[in-house]
């Protein structure tokens, strides 16, 4: 039910618009016939042979080489059923030129400041209002005149002097189309025009920062003097004599021409004095050429250097989509799309130039190259980010390398510190063992050799053996493994067999290549010593167990006896007497272990074990 009701309220609708739009009158008159006499009188030549046109008028097509004013006279009825209260209004889609128009021979619009040809507006759509006490039912009279250029007098064919066709109606009929047709031409070029102008500032701005980027100094320059030259095409009004716009373009053009040139070959990566002094010597000769030259040769002059242009445009993109094939191909792709976009603009506009192609309702121009403008930012944008991430990845490696460097630096400092102080300390060791070994060592001996007393001879002949292993230690020379236990073995027998107890020493049996560190030889000796001490002194027994074991990564020993063991009331100190506790500091300095077990009656076991 619903939808029943709205389909008959939407059918109700269209039936009041069509009511509506019947009661309202005919359509806007479309007049496309005119007579036209070639005049700057004041008034149409009533006298004069008048021809008869066809609108648009084209005047290289209908008056060629013709330079000044000319009239225009039609004649129209209002059309019937309008309403008498309802303003009217004449619509002309583009007038190159300044013009003038009379309504039953009284001037309604007037926009020639003076008698000579003017070119300007030709973008511009022209909106006159026809007063409504002027205006009669039948045999109204409309007379246009135009002040125009011949296309000898222009740098553009799109200046030429030109009339379209004259739209009378309501000013409700005709302002559809007129605000159409005035964004087409004006506003949208200038809202384009105005954002090329901000992009190429904001170039120019981040080359200000980076200033080794020279494509965005030329890209920045291109988008700009581009903007520059497409105001001189739409801007209303514009207070200068037609021949110096004329010049003005053609040298914003040659501006244009040549920082393109500048960009394709600094993006490639070259550099060209001679093409760099051949255009900065292009820019001023383009508006000599054009001010002095003949004013009947404006428009040949003008072409050969647009001809000129394009071919340097040309050939600079040729070679550089050369140089992107050979350097960037992953690249190519979208520089040939670029560049055939570009040559296709140019191209198209040389056509519509030299008449190859009909005038277009839209400049193509000033629409399509912004967009190929705007996609060759795209890709230096999309370039520069890919240029910062690789330069942000470069510094982040770099920085990683330098810690790496540094921690290299510091770390071989450190070890050049340790190695420092080692020399000095071994240095140190040295002498203080050659001072122990030359001194105290000498008086020792003659103490052992001349005195009287047998105690104080056996205590120096200790103290001397103490001290030749202390100098064994400071000297730092490593001792091979299989001498030490040699040594030991010496030693531990003559000392437990002076003490009338049996000694059972066994080793390995095979050759022992090991070598052992000064400083554990002289620590493991005292431990061994401090052992058999504890065995002669306190335990008395009267067997002693050694046995010796190398490993790969170590080398391990144990000294059993089958003495009365430690006794009970030392049960659990066992670090505070017998010199054990000497004995498990010396094994761990080592980076060992000296283990102890004992039991009242059943002797006691040194387990001593020593890295290698």
């Amino acid at each position: 039910m619903l939808i029943r009701l709205l389909l008959l309220l939407r059918l109700a609708f269209l039936a009041a618009l069509a009511a509506s739009a019947a009661l309202s009158g005919a359509t806007p008159l479309v007049l496309s016939q005119a007579m036209s006499v070639n005049s700057s009188a004041a008034h149409f030549p009533e006298g004069a042979a008048a021809q008869a046109v066809r609108l648009p008028d084209d005047w290289t097509q209908s008056r060629p080489r013709y330079d000044g004013g000319a009239w225009y006279r039609v004649g129209f009825d209002l059309p019937s059923g309008a309403p008498s209260n309802e303003p009217m209004a004449l619509y002309l889609a583009r007038v190159c030129g300044a013009l003038d128009v009379e309504l039953n021979g009284q001037r309604i619009h007037s926009d020639a400041r003076n008698a000579a040809p003017a070119t300007r507006n030709c973008q511009q759509p022209r909106w006159v209002s026809l007063p409504s006490p002027l205006l009669k039912a039948q045999g109204n009279v409309l007379d246009l005149r135009m002040q125009a250029s011949a296309l000898q007098r222009v740098a553009s064919r799109h200046r030429v002097g030109a009339l379209s066709q004259l739209h009378i109606g309501r000013d409700s009929e005709l302002a559809g189309e007129h605000a159409s047709r005035l964004f087409r031409t004006v506003s949208g070029v200038q809202i384009v025009g105005a954002s090329v102008l901000l992009v190429g500032c904001l170039v120019l701005l981040l080359y200000a920062f980076h200033r080794r980027e020279t494509p965005l100094l030329h890209f920045g320059g291109l988008l700009v003097g581009w903007a520059v030259v497409s105001a001189l095409a739409w801007w209303p009004d514009l207070p200068l004599d037609s021949k110096l716009v004329e010049v003005l373009v053609c040298s914003g053009f040659a501006v244009v021409a040549a920082f393109a040139v500048q960009f394709l070959l600094s993006h490639a990566g070259l550099r060209s004095r001679p093409i760099s002094i051949g255009l900065a010597l292009q820019l001023p000769l383009v508006p000599a050429s054009l001010w002095w030259a003949d004013p009947n040769r404006i428009f040949a002059i003008a072409s050969a250097w647009h001809a000129l242009f394009a071919l340097e445009v040309f050939a600079t993109m040729g070679l550089a989509l050369v140089i992107t094939w050979r350097r960037q191909r992953d690249d190519f792709v979208s520089t040939l799309l670029i560049v055939a976009g570009t040559a296709g603009v140019l191209l198209f506009e040389l056509a519509t130039q030299v008449q190859l192609l009909p005038a277009q309702r839209v400049p193509v121009l000033q629409y399509a190259m912004p967009l190929v403008f705007f996609a060759v930012g795209a890709r230096l944008v999309r370039q520069f980010a890919r240029t910062l991430r690789a330069a942000e990845e470069s510094r982040a490696s770099l920085e990683n390398r330098v810690k790496e460097i540094t921690a290299d630096i510091e770390r071989n400092f450190t070890q050049l510190s340790e190695l420092r102080v080692e020399q000095v300390t071994e240095k140190e060791r040295k002498r203080i063992a050659a001072d122990l070994h030359d001194d105290l060592g000498a008086k020792l001996l003659t103490i052992v050799h001349t005195s009287e007393s047998e105690r104080i001879s056996t205590l120096a002949r200790e103290a001397l053996e103490e001290m030749r292993l202390s100098v064994r230690g400071l000297t730092g020379k490593p001792v091979r493994l299989a001498d030490a236990l040699a040594d030991w073995r010496a030693e531990t027998v003559s000392r437990l067999g002076q003490a009338n107890i049996e000694a059972d020493w066994r080793g390995p049996t095979e050759e022992i290549e090991h070598l052992l560190p000064a400083r554990a030889y002289v620590q493991t000796t005292r431990i061994l010593r401090e052992a058999v001490s504890n065995i002669i002194k306190h335990s008395g027994a009267s067997h002693c167990k050694v046995r010796s074991s190398v490993g790969e990564r170590d080398f391990g020993m144990l000294v059993q006896d089958n003495g009365k063991g430690i006794p009970m009331e030392l049960d659990g100190k066992l670090d505070r007497g017998h010199g054990m506790s000497s004995m498990k500091h010396r094994a761990k300095q080592l980076q060992g272990q000296c283990l102890v077990e004992s039991g009242p009656g059943y002797g006691t076991v040194i387990r001593l074990t020593l890295p290698l």
